[in-house]
């Protein structure tokens, strides 16, 4: 089982989710990424689409 860390994904009205997750699935300008706790620093554009989280509990959430 990976690792948790704590994620918030925030739009410019309120926060949408402040929870511990596995992993997180972004849409990046050059393809998806997945991030993980300790993932090393990184910079990148991210583009529309969804945002894809997989919960402690193993679940799968999705935002757009």
């Amino acid at each position: 089982m990976a690792e948790a860390f704590k994620f918030e994904l925030v739009s410019p009205e309120r926060l949408l989710v402040s929870e511990q997750v596995e992993s997180v699935v972004i849409p990046g300008a050059e393809g998806e990424m997945t991030v993980m706790a300790h993932h090393a620093p990184v910079m990148t554009t991210i583009k529309p689409g969804v945002v894809t989280l997989k919960t402690v509990s193993g679940q799968e959430e999705r935002y757009v």
